[in-house]
């Protein structure tokens, strides 16, 4: 076998057919999801849940508690940002792309320490302390959990909280044995870079949103 193939697939060798699918699935349609967010399309939703659902499935399966519960938080979210997004008072949209108040601001550090204690606890409770990655999957669940729940309030901020959480995510993934997860995250960041810039066009069209 390919030396370089080895290294970057060898683990799914140990792997069940269905998993490997799943997760090819689960990837092509988080790609889907990240695009259409960029896009600043309201289907970054339904092809989001897909992509969760059968992230959540099989990080449970793999006990890979953190990553599941940002799976099942996003899924959650999608459901509220799917609301949020298709709100209209006539054919205004009520909550168009714009930047974080100060209070949202506040908000979203309450999001992160907050999810920084409740992982610690889980992790805690389930004895998961066992190597640096739990420490890293803490702070990543962290990231995307203010990173998502921005998005679905449409504020131009989330796209920073992807790109850092994806940055940390593609050497995290890869060194889990999931080289398909580690390679969406690495596109996840090149989309979520063009998606700020693309956002941060429309902010500059309309100089009321603030």
């Amino acid at each position: 076998m390919n030396p370089i193939f080895e290294f970057l697939f060898g683990q799914y060798s140990q792997y069940a057919t269905i998993d490997i699918i799943l997760e090819i699935v689960a990837v092509v349609f988080g790609f889907l999801s990240v695009w259409y967010s960029k896009q600043n399309n309201v289907l970054v939703f339904p092809t989001g849940m897909i992509s969760t659902v059968i992230f959540v499935y099989l990080l449970v399966k793999w006990e890979l508690l953190g990553d599941m519960m940002i799976n099942g938080y996003y899924f959650i979210m999608s459901v509220y940002g799917w609301y949020i997004w298709t709100r209209k008072e006539g054919d205004v949209e009520v909550n168009p792309i714009s930047r974080t108040t100060l209070n949202e601001k506040k908000v979203s550090i309450a999001i992160f320490l907050a999810t920084l204690l409740f992982v610690y606890l889980v992790y805690n409770a389930f004895g998961k302390w066992s190597s640096w990655v739990a420490y890293v999957d803490t702070i990543t669940t962290a990231i995307f959990f203010v990173g998502m729940w921005l998005m679905a309030k449409r504020k131009i901020e989330n796209w920073i909280f992807w790109i850092i959480g994806d940055i940390i995510s593609v050497p995290l993934y890869f060194y889990k044995g999931f080289t398909f997860t580690s390679l969406q995250y690495l596109g996840f960041t090149f989309i979520a870079i063009f998606g700020y810039l693309a956002w941060k066009k429309n902010i500059n069209k309309n100089p009321q949103i603030v």
